[in-house]
């Protein structure tokens, strides 16, 4: 697949390109400059006939401090692996200096770049499109991309660069000795879709935990950008490696902090964090080993319980701390008692210490989180468990029984149990959970129980 990069200043409309190819909104888009900061990777297609392309949305280039001078660079090391540059102005502006030397930069790439200026958004502004013939570009293309003015002939210019999907012909399929009968079977494929092997791993936590020097760390190369500044990561980043036979998506959330100190765009970050939950298979919540564990820790772990995602509990810059292991994790297990199903371990991203290990642990704990129990097996146990402790009666005194249990449910295993009175006490609950586990490794993740009345179903689950 090809890439495309969008490359400009700030606040010069490239989230919103990158979101219009999209179809739907991905990148944060805000009026203040310097929104997106990381580089958004998705894969596009622009057509049924064409291959799929990579895009790419990258951070304003701007000179603003220690921060924005790495964005900026991330961006134009980006270019350098793209097939094809499209560089993006605002058309109510004259160019600069440094937009002249941005784009002489590029060129010197010697790469397809193509000047797109956005925000033409009526015929008397196309009069100042004029002004950026100075930038020697081969192609300009002006547009609007907030009133679709001009964006359909840009779309079909990329299109020019993207190769044609290929289509296997007879011919073909003879020259590379490969039997029509195994292309064109009439078998249906046997593969189990639940043995596909991909898991979608969330790194949760406050801000300045190291959530993105760890994502860096664990797919070996500087994906997310780091900086000891408070809120640097706003979108979340996702970067892909293959592991022990499976294919693991990391996905770095911006950093949480107190409602009360929650700036301007990171309300949308916090939107983001949320909807990365509930996409996510294993969630990894990072704590500061150096600093300590902080109530808003817990909050962010009782967002990983709400969404019911396996879960690792991890401690972050091991190798900055003189803390003693057991205390720390004897804290863990007393500030984290709703996540006791969680594992807990140390690492660090700077010095690597543990990153196998926890690749590890996140197919272990998805393993536990995909279990299937055999409903003969289940019914066995549910009886022994109210054979050792009776069903608690009901306020009016009568009895309450199980008839029997079902799992019908993986990510997490939820499991219904047919009664009677479709209603159990939450200490009896977390009595049968923790029988459970007793009876099969349930390490990391959830279990769902769902009472249900004899003979009813609730068409939600």
């Amino acid at each position: 697949m090809i890439k495309v990069a969008i490359l400009g200043k700030p606040n010069v409309g490239k989230s919103s390109f990158f979101n219009r190819l999209l179809r739907q909104r991905d990148a944060i888009v805000s009026d203040k400059a310097g929104t997106t900061r990381d580089i958004k990777k998705r894969e596009v297609s622009l057509d049924d006939e064409l291959e799929d392309i990579i895009l790419l949305d990258t951070g304003g280039l701007e000179e603003r401090d220690e921060l924005f001078e790495k964005v900026k660079q991330k961006a134009l090391d980006i270019a350098k692996e793209a097939d094809l540059i499209l560089y993006m102005v605002d058309g109510r502006t004259i160019p600069d200096e440094d937009e002249i030397r941005y784009f002489r930069t590029l060129q010197k790439l010697k790469k397809p770049l193509i000047l797109v200026v956005n925000k033409v958004d009526n015929d008397k502004l196309m009069e100042g499109v004029y002004n950026f013939y100075e930038l020697g570009a081969d192609e300009i293309f002006p547009v609007s991309i907030a009133h679709n003015r001009g964006v359909g002939k840009l779309i079909e210019r990329i299109k020019d660069f993207v190769p044609k999907k290929q289509k296997f012909t007879q011919a073909s399929l003879i020259e590379e000795e490969i039997p029509l009968e195994e292309l064109f079977s009439d078998e249906e494929p046997q593969e189990d879709l639940e043995n596909l092997k991909e898991i979608k791993v969330a790194i949760v936590g406050r801000v300045n935990v190291g959530k993105s020097s760890l994502l860096n760390a664990l797919v070996g190369e500087e994906r997310a950008i780091v900086s000891d500044i408070d809120g640097t990561t706003i979108d979340p980043i996702d970067e892909s490696i293959y592991f022990d036979g499976y294919h693991i998506t990391f996905v770095d959330t911006a950093g949480i902090r107190r409602r009360s100190k929650i700036k301007d765009i990171e309300k949308y970050a916090l939107l983001r964090t949320e909807n990365v939950l509930k996409e996510a298979d294993v969630a990894v919540l990072v704590l500061d080993s150096k600093n300590g564990i902080v109530e808003l820790d817990e909050r962010i772990g009782g967002l990983i319980q709400k969404h019911k995602n396996a879960c690792i509990i991890v401690a972050n810059k091991w190798d900055e701390t003189e803390s003693d292991y057991k205390e720390f994790e004897k804290e863990v297990k007393y500030r984290f008692k709703y996540l006791d199903y969680a594992p807990f371990m140390v690492v660090s991203a700077k010095t690597k210490r543990n990153l196998d290990r926890l690749k590890e642990k996140i197919i272990y704990v998805y393993q536990n989180y995909i279990k299937r129990i055999p409903t003969s097996k289940l019914n066995e146990w549910i009886k022994e468990a109210t054979a050792r402790h009776h069903l608690p009666t009901d306020i009016k005194g009568r009895e309450t029984k199980i008839y029997y249990a079902t799992q019908f449910g993986i990510k997490p295993p939820t499991i219904a149990l047919v009664m009677n009175r479709p209603k159990l006490h939450f200490s009896y609950e977390r009595y049968l959970v923790n029988f459970l586990r007793r009876k099969e490794d349930f390490t990391g993740t959830p279990i769902v129980l769902i009472p249900r009345e004899k003979g009813k179903k609730n068409e939600k689950d």
